[in-house]
């Protein structure tokens, strides 16, 4: 292994990260009968899931046995490109909805958090052969951020769900 004292730590994100990314399956399999709509899931569930395989990619990129540096730096670049690149498109979708209107909260944690921490990892992965243990300290940093990121919106996805349940049968006792 390349960075040996990073191994527990990619160990503990990577499977919590793993484990909470199952855990969305079945969230979603309970909350299945909840009528939002086809955009509501792609602008805030849908990340919801990529954030935490994010962080669980970032582990195993840092975890497997590479010769050298600028060979994790080939594999960490596109993905934060690619991460970037996703960002842009969960904003446009979570402007273009029309079934819920985000709040501040919900800019932050699934817009402006989750792009910084693309950002990071493309920019630490970009530096990681020439200054490696700052570097590994900023994809930690981005990789523990997807993480809380998730379970942040994850959280907030079921109290939507079960405060508009609420609400739904409130209503039907009235009548």
């Amino acid at each position: 292994m390349l960075f040996p004292e990073w191994e527990t730590f990619y160990l503990i994100v990577g499977s919590s990260a793993g484990a909470l990314a199952g855990l969305m399956f079945v969230v979603m399999a309970l909350v299945a009968d909840f009528g939002g709509t086809e955009r509501q899931l792609q602008a805030f569930g849908t990340p919801t899931l990529v954030h935490f395989s994010a962080a669980l990619l970032v582990s195993l990129i840092l975890s497997a046995p590479w010769p050298a540096a600028w060979l994790a730096q080939l594999a960490l670049v596109p993905f934060g490109l690619a991460g970037v690149g996703y960002m842009v498109v969960v904003l446009r979708r979570a402007r273009r909805q029309t079934d819920y209107k985000p709040v501040a909260e919900d800019w932050l944690f699934h817009g402006a958090l989750p792009l910084i921490a693309y950002i990071s990892i493309l920019v630490a992965g970009s530096g990681l052969p020439r200054r490696t243990s700052p570097h590994l300290f900023v994809l930690g940093g981005a990789a523990v951020l997807l993480v809380f990121i998730g379970i942040h919106n994850a959280w907030d996805t079921v109290t939507y769900i079960v405060v508009a349940r609420w609400e739904a049968r409130r209503e039907r006792q009235r009548e």
